[in-house]
């Protein structure tokens, strides 16, 4: 195969899979990773792509970059729907009396599902506490009979449409809630969890604190991905709910870590 054959294969397998390892690609191409790291420069040098350490992602994946609640409710719609099914099973199965639920969109997925549950049964009577620092969520489950809901205060951050400052962390603080569910710009092996404002990355960071149990959402294009802010180790978690396996060195980190890793839609 010719180097500029190979490179617009590289360049497809990057902008499909949002980053790739070097070692990955030195394997689909039966190459040398030293060949791919010429690949990758090149590749680098015309625009097409970043390099990251260990890899490559999308020229316009950075570190500070971050979509609006809007566009992200209409991306990945159905390996968020696989995954808010995945983790309102385990909300279900452990029967949390208080849950805190973080912003984004697979915590809002979560809760549609949680509200098509309850409307499928009838409520036996406890109220179940859910407590978040998101106006779109508090606004869902405001009209049901099963939640109690209780909206944090801060500053709302209209890209997230969620509280934010110390305000808000300080309230997270004095909780010690049964369950946090949490979203995710990044899942990294090295460096966690992270998202690219540090407002929000503090109240997750507090939500991570606060919990009893802490499971994070985070389709496939999330994983091996970093962000400007960490807000929280890997050993810091209880379960991971993707939709993707996750890379040899990502699964071998949870693993370590005692993360359980849920995939949404094994049956």
């Amino acid at each position: 195969m010719f180097a500029e054959e190979r490179q617009r294969l590289v360049a497809a397998r990057v902008a499909e899979a949002g980053r790739v390892s070097v070692t990955e690609l030195a394997e689909r191409f039966a190459v040398t990773t030293e060949t791919v790291r010429r690949d990758l420069a090149s590749l680098e040098q015309a625009g097409i792509l970043r390099r990251v350490h260990g890899g490559a992602v999308p020229a316009d994946s950075v570190s500070t970059t971050e979509t609006t609640l809007s566009e992200r409710l209409v991306q990945h719609l159905l390996q968020k729907q696989l995954i808010a099914e995945a983790a309102a099973a385990l909300i279900e199965s452990s029967r949390p009396g208080s849950i805190l639920l973080d912003a984004g969109s697979s915590t809002e997925a979560l809760v549609d599902v949680l509200l098509t549950q309850t409307n499928g049964r009838r409520n036996n009577g406890a109220e179940q506490v859910v407590i978040t620092n998101a106006l779109p969520l508090a606004d869902k489950l405001a009209g049901s009979s099963a939640h109690a809901v209780h909206l944090l205060g801060g500053r709302i951050r209209g890209l997230t449409r969620a509280a934010v400052g110390q305000e808000t962390v300080d309230a997270v603080e004095r909780l010690r809630p049964d369950l946090a569910v949490i979203g995710t710009n990044g899942v990294h092996e090295a460096f966690g969890l992270s998202t690219p404002d540090s407002e929000e990355a503090a109240v997750k960071e507090a939500f991570v604190r606060a919990a009893r149990r802490v499971v994070v959402l985070a389709d496939g294009s999330k994983l091996g991905v970093e962000t400007l802010v960490q807000f929280a180790r890997l050993d810091q978690l209880d379960a991971l709910v993707t939709d993707a396996d996750p890379s040899p060195e990502l699964a071998a980190a949870l693993e370590k870590a005692g993360v359980e890793v849920v995939k949404a839609g094994n049956s």
